[in-house]
């Protein structure tokens, strides 16, 4: 067998494996909106009964939680990365915070809703909250941010740094000014992954943040997000039309949510290299 024909079949492995990822995300969209949509009207969206109906409250919560762990994680995770690939040498100090980035990011979610009730609600008094719940989910992403943002301040060319040194610039100012801006697309893949497992999380915001269905009047009211009320609702099996249809705003908001973030991005941006 000639190489030309090896690539072609190699080409040909990597394209079939591309459209059954995205045929199988399309499938399960189509799926999830199909079953879901039909459901979706002004009762199901803004009643307030049993916790079937009226799943306002739910996205409150949701977008309560997702808000407080992104502005919690995303500075430490940022800040690390910068650390690790700009300040660090390399070493065993250097080795030993890698090894428990990833340690920390093999650690199952239920492990985090433990440790996060035990030390959150627990120890520290905080309660069934969506501020327990949001700290807790705040170390889950943390090696998410960390590791993607890495990725993205090292492809920055090292000669964008060396410009900025020529010109007189610190350290730190080219690190604000020239890295960071050019490493924002990928550092915008973090967070967009994070809200996304945010989103999609149950196991550790419903042992730390609770399952009221009401709505949150601050940080310190137990809630339940939209993951956690589609869990209860399939569970329970009080409502599979429901569930659907609390899947597909989930996913309609996620959605919303990754587009916004891309043009806020793409916007900051160009300000900072302007």
């Amino acid at each position: 067998m000639s190489r030309k024909t090896k690539d072609k079949i190699i080409m040909g492995l990597i394209y079939l494996a591309t459209l059954a990822t995205v045929g199988i995300l399309f499938w399960i969209l189509i799926y999830v909106v199909k079953n879901g949509i039909g459901h979706i009207n002004h009762q199901f969206l803004f009643d307030v009964g049993d916790g079937e109906n009226g799943i306002l409250p739910m996205i409150f919560s949701t977008l309560y939680i997702v808000a407080l762990a992104i502005a919690i994680s995303v500075p430490i995770g940022i800040m690390t990365s910068i650390y690790t690939v700009e300040y660090a040498k390399k070493g065993r100090f250097l080795n030993f915070i890698r090894f428990a980035i990833e340690s920390l990011a093999a650690v199952p979610s239920i492990i985090f809703g433990l440790f996060g009730m035990l030390l959150f609600v627990v120890v520290l008094k905080l309660g069934w909250s969506l501020l327990s719940g949001s700290l807790t989910v705040s170390i889950m992403v943390l090696p998410t941010i960390i590791r993607t943002s890495e990725e993205a301040i090292k492809a920055v060319p090292e000669s964008y740094r060396n410009a900025s040194y020529a010109l007189g610039v610190g350290k730190l100012e080219t690190i604000l000014k020239v890295v960071l801006p050019s490493a924002m697309p990928g550092i915008l893949t973090s967070v967009i992954l994070s809200i996304g497992r945010i989103f999609g999380e149950t196991a550790a915001i419903y042992l730390t943040a609770g399952m009221t269905p009401a709505y949150p009047e601050s940080i310190m009211d137990s809630g339940r997000t939209l993951a956690v009320h589609l869990y209860l609702l399939a569970k329970e099996g009080i409502s599979f039309d429901k569930a659907f249809a609390t899947g597909a705003m989930l996913m309609f908001i996620i959605l919303m949510i990754n587009l916004l973030s891309k043009l806020v991005v793409k916007v900051f941006s160009r300000k900072l290299l302007v």
